[in-house]
């Protein structure tokens, strides 16, 4: 009898046992353990981070780490943490803590308008965990620019504007291989038959675009602006673009921030290879990032006699067309005396 009350008594203290440690594995997994204002936050884990790192960039956003790192081995798991962006939710506990730090969320890298591949570079590094140093680096590299029939200067128009999904911690390879694999679904065969027909190379077309873009924001407009380019090729012409004489003043004054909204006479002569005003063709490199609208305008350039063309002031943004120098000289006076009113240098 006394036997029998024993092993009640051991049966009744095992359940109690286990209902104490259910209890504190339950506080442990399900109570709120996060510690930071916002709705939301990304943990970026370096790739090589130690052990200590890893705990240091938990540590600061819960409240209480030992027992998150006490879940972990209740779980069975390790507290390593891969490399990777990993995101937490405000009120999170242990265990959605845990989930999360098992899930590396993708970026959306995006980039658009950059007007060097540095700044290009500076973008994505902004975005991802490589440096500069390592991007500029891969994409620079010579056996990969002499597969690509690119140079440093237009290496730039392999890299299409638009949203691609990697991950933080992806390799600048990885980043490369993904925008290499954009531009060759981009430039199919139908792209690259216009090209042909043009007499020009994709990365010609770039170049081209990349100056009508920076000439006129209205994409409706791109095509005409477009053919007036090709039309000074077609007739050997300087391009005379005024866009290219602002990236020389840039280039040569190593100033990409700032902004310049006049060209002057003087700025015509600026011994820089992208200044078409003293160098005739289009250049060998971009002046800055095209999109897609802006490659297709010149792939499909309007069919007309226009070879001028200058900033219009009855519709701001666009372009008042010529096809003789009188009447070029007529609407730049209107443009200039338009400057000039407003005092705009």
């Amino acid at each position: 009898m006394k036997i029998n009350k024993l092993v009640s008594y051991v049966a009744v203290l095992g359940v109690f046992a286990a209902l104490i440690f259910g209890y504190s594995l339950y506080r442990k997994a399900f109570t709120p353990n996060t510690n930071f204002a916002d709705k939301s936050i990304y943990i970026h884990i370096p790739t090589n981070a130690t052990y200590s790192q890893v705990q240091d960039s938990l540590k600061k956003y819960v409240k209480n780490y030992t027992s998150l790192e006490g879940l972990f081995s209740k779980l069975g798991e390790s507290a390593t943490v891969e490399p990777g962006r990993y995101l937490i939710e405000n009120g999170y506990n242990n265990y959605r803590i845990v989930k999360a730090l098992r899930r590396n969320v993708p970026v959306k890298l995006t980039f658009n308008n950059q007007e060097t591949l540095e700044k290009l570079l500076q973008r994505i590094s902004s975005q991802v965990e490589p440096d500069i140093a390592d991007l500029y680096q891969t994409f620079t590299e010579p056996a990969f620019l002499e597969e690509m029939g690119m140079n440093k200067d237009n290496v730039l128009a392999m890299c299409m504007p638009n949203t691609y999904e990697v991950y933080w911690n992806t390799t600048p390879l990885k980043i490369r291989n993904i925008l290499q694999k954009e531009y060759i679904r981009f430039w199919n065969d139908e792209r690259k038959a216009k090209a042909k027909a043009l007499g020009l190379t994709p990365v010609q077309v770039a170049s081209l675009a990349a100056i009508v873009q920076k000439e006129t924001a209205k994409v409706d407009e791109r095509p005409r602006v477009a053919g007036a380019y090709l039309n000074r090729l077609n007739q050997d012409m300087l391009l005379q673009a005024d866009p290219t004489v602002v990236y020389a003043k840039k280039a040569l004054s190593n100033d990409f921030e700032q902004v310049i909204k006049r060209v002057y006479l003087k700025d015509l002569t600026l011994n820089h290879p992208f200044n078409t005003y003293k160098f005739k063709g289009i250049p060998n490199g971009l002046i800055a990032m095209p999109d897609e609208s802006s490659i297709d305008a010149v792939l499909n350039a309007e069919k007309h006699n226009y070879i001028y063309f200058c900033a219009s002031v009855e519709r701001i943004g666009y372009h008042e067309f010529a096809s003789t120098i009188d009447e070029h000289a007529k609407n730049r006076e209107k443009y200039t005396s338009w400057l000039n009113k407003r005092n705009i240098k």
